[in-house]
């Protein structure tokens, strides 16, 4: 049976149980139902375009594969931060850098149940770039070593590297590298806040102190809650079985009295994000650490690409933007 036929299939199925009033009968088809759609839905949102297609983002001008550039924006392409073919970044660079104060920058991790993904995908990138690059900012978006190759300990070392090579580099951007904001959707949500918790990773790969972080709709904020009970197949090969690497990888876990503040963005519609994202904020508030939770009626492929779509929500996300730093307000305003 094809896939679609299956899907079709397991709808008519649940709607003659439902309606012949068997809905005890129905209840673990469900389950299984709404398991298979968010796996999917984290497996891909990270990296499909508005339409479930991967969107081309540039027309290259000229043959240097390396600096593409267009109308609107100039992007250095595949830039390496370390050895492995995904250790690579893409740096939307906004208009008119020369002469101008230095530019403030946001560091986008990608999603993809961390095995899938790219920095180039349409819901990473077209809006944010759109809004941002006008304003005098910076884009970087990265990929990083993925499942199975590279657990999510390892990846987060890889976010890591990338944002201290980032930071190396800013001045050559015409950035600045004091004016950092870390920012991940989905899998890269849950790295950039386990980034922004650990007292010792950013440290031990050389960076330097960055504003803050802008979580997009993880749900995997304090993990061993998570893998104690019933949970997505998905979490399994990210997680394990150990719990001490639970520990390791859980963002509320590491979390550490002087953290830099942190924005937690879920979607109403997932009840265990917006659950993750207040426990979070309840815990980092005991800690004196500045969190706060941002709830959207988006769905999870729609928080990551409608940000920086004109509206209600882009200007909460640039309100704590602007609430980092002066330099980085006066490009929102």
């Amino acid at each position: 049976m094809k896939p679609h036929a299956a899907n079709a299939f397991a709808i008519a199925l649940i709607t003659t149980l439902v309606l012949g009033g068997s809905a005890v009968s129905a209840g673990p088809l469900l389950e299984r139902l709404k398991e298979r759609r968010a796996a999917h839905a984290e497996a891909r949102t990270g990296e499909r375009g508005p339409a479930g297609r991967e969107q081309p983002l540039e027309n290259p001008y000229g043959d240097d594969k390396a600096s593409q550039q267009t109308a609107n924006r100039k992007v250095l392409r595949d830039v390496p931060y370390g050895s492995d073919a995904k250790q690579r970044m893409d740096i939307y660079l906004p208009p008119q850098t020369v002469g101008a104060a230095p530019a403030p920058v946001i560091f986008m991790v990608h999603g993809g149940a961390w095995r899938t993904g790219d920095k180039r995908m349409g819901r990473v990138v077209d809006n944010k770039t759109a809004r941002w690059l006008p304003k005098g900012i910076v884009f970087v978006s990265i990929n990083n070593r993925l499942l199975p190759d590279a657990d999510p300990l390892d990846q987060v070392h890889d976010v890591a590297q990338a944002l201290a090579f980032a930071q190396a580099q800013a001045a050559s951007w015409g950035a600045d590298p004091q004016q950092f904001v870390l920012m991940g959707h989905s899998a890269g949500a849950h790295l950039v806040a386990l980034l922004a918790a650990s007292p010792t990773l950013g440290n031990e790969a050389g960076a330097k102190p960055w504003l803050g972080t802008v979580a997009l709709d993880s749900a995997a904020l304090d993990v061993a809650p998570i893998m104690q009970r019933k949970h997505y197949k998905l979490y399994d090969p990210a997680f394990g079985t150990d719990p001490t690497f639970w520990r390791a990888v859980s963002p509320q876990q590491q979390l550490h009295a002087g953290a830099k503040p942190v924005l937690a963005v879920c979607s109403s519609r997932r009840e265990e994000s917006c659950e993750q994202a207040r426990n979070f904020a309840a815990h980092a508030g005991q800690l004196n650490v500045r969190a706060s939770v941002l709830a959207q009626d988006l769905s999870h492929g729609e928080i990551n690409e409608q940000l920086g779509v004109p509206g209600s929500y882009t200007q909460a996300v640039e309100a704590f933007l602007g609430s980092l730093s002066p330099a980085l307000g006066s490009r929102l305003r």
